[in-house]
């Protein structure tokens, strides 16, 4: 399917995808040449970097994950694009992002953040629409296998280092904080919901812990792919296969809450495996029949691309998957067996 102009994807298939960080802001900018449709949930539990700087100064959601996703659906002047990506790298700023900078101003303009989200989006002509998955102040806490427990996103990766064990599960503090109903409402009328990619424990799985959102995606009629991770993670998932990343999930929210989950099958260069295998990390495995005992189905496309050392979704390649896959729904819905992408 390719991008036939922009009264096509006025009409286009209705999307929420859930998640964060640079998976979700990469599988973005695909999505957008397909359907203006589009709603992006994103995560609030983030605390470290420039992000968590602002929120411990600023008493603000952190912005990092949501200034990403309005990035990569931002249809503004080259240079504005340039200018919210700019980083600066000199004194008490160093390191910082001007477009969080630009978001915590909106912030303090505006009588609430999602809406503060919504008026900066409209500055960068955005495709869709961007949403916090909550408006409340939330810190995510990592429990171990070894009974260890940290307070903090960016802490959980260094306690797992330290322990050298599974998360056994997460958690939010406060544990009841409410969806925004706006998050909730786009899930409801949406023709397909996504999961991820992204980080596990820290981007996709915060989400499903906001009051409501789990309930809201098991409402909807509609299909729900889970899009899995190219390569495992370090400090989050060495040694999982694909089933222990629905089982997590499954465990943070409801069984079931998924049957079809859509995994890379390109090619990663031989090369490029060392550098992943000194921290940990590797290919995921696709266990497909663990996966069909858990009620999920697996389909597979060549959906990666190699770059400077690293694996990662292709963007084009991701969103022309899942679009063919939606295409797919009504063929299964009359009887038809199998998701079949072909490359």
């Amino acid at each position: 399917m390719r991008d036939t102009g922009r009264g096509r994807r006025r009409s286009g298939v209705r999307i929420a995808a859930i998640g964060g960080g640079t998976g979700l802001s990469t599988m973005l900018r695909g999505l957008k040449k397909y359907t203006e449709n589009l709603t992006a949930i994103v995560t609030v539990a983030d605390d470290g970097g420039g992000s968590g700087v602002l929120r411990q100064e600023l008493g603000m959601p952190p912005p990092g994950d949501i200034r990403s996703c309005m990035e990569a659906l931002a249809n503004a002047e080259p240079v504005m694009r340039e200018l919210m990506h700019y980083r600066f790298t000199e004194g008490t700023l160093a390191g910082q992002s001007f477009g969080n900078l630009f978001l915590a101003a909106m912030n303090g303009i505006s009588p609430s953040f999602d809406q503060a989200v919504a008026r900066m989006s409209q500055v960068l002509a955005i495709t869709g629409r961007v949403l916090p998955v909550t408006t409340e102040n939330v810190q995510l806490e990592a429990e171990f296998v070894s009974g260890a427990r940290v307070v903090g996103e960016s802490k959980i990766f260094y306690c797992k280092k330290r322990e050298d064990c599974r998360i056994r599960r997460v958690r939010l503090r406060p544990e009841r904080a409410e969806a925004l109903p706006e998050a909730v409402e786009a899930i409801g009328q949406a023709d397909m919901i996504l999961l991820g990619p992204g980080s596990l424990y820290t981007s996709i799985i915060p989400n499903l812990l906001v009051e409501g959102i789990v309930e809201a995606i098991c409402r909807a009629r509609c299909m729900k792919v889970y899009v899995a991770n190219v390569m495992t993670q370090d400090g989050e998932t060495e040694g999982y296969t694909l089933s222990d990343h629905i089982k997590a999930i499954f465990q943070h929210s409801r069984q079931g809450l998924f049957d079809l989950c859509l995994v890379n099958r390109g090619e990663i260069p031989a090369a490029f495996l060392p550098r992943y295998a000194a921290e940990g990390a590797e290919p995921l495995e696709v266990d497909e029949a663990a996966c069909a005992a858990l009620g999920v189905e697996v389909a597979a496309a060549p959906v990666s691309q190699a770059r400077e050392g690293l694996v990662r979704h292709d963007p084009d390649r991701l969103a022309a998957a899942l679009m063919e896959l939606h295409g797919q729904r009504s063929v299964r819905l009359a009887g038809g067996h199998g998701y079949q992408i072909e490359r």
